[in-house]
C-alpha cells in the first residue's frame, strides 16, 4: 500500500484557499464598482481638522 504524500494535499488545500480569497477579492471590487460611494467616509486625518477648527 502506497503511503500518503501529504505535501500534495498540502499544496492542494493552499491552492484551493487561494482560488477562494482571489475570488472574493474580485467580488468586492465588482460590488464597490457597482456602487459608488457618494459620501464616502471622512479619512481620520480630515477628522481631526475637523474636530480641531470646531
Amino acid at each position: 500500500m502506497a503511503k500518503p504524500n501529504y505535501q500534495f494535499q498540502k499544496r492542494q488545500k493552499e491552492l484551493q484557499k487561494k482560488k477562494k480569497m482571489e475570488e472574493k477579492r474580485q467580488r468586492k471590487l465588482a460590488k464597490g464598482a457597482d456602487q459608488p460611494d457618494e459620501n464616502p467616509e471622512p479619512s481620520p486625518e480630515q477628522s481631526e481638522t475637523v474636530a480641531k477648527d470646531e
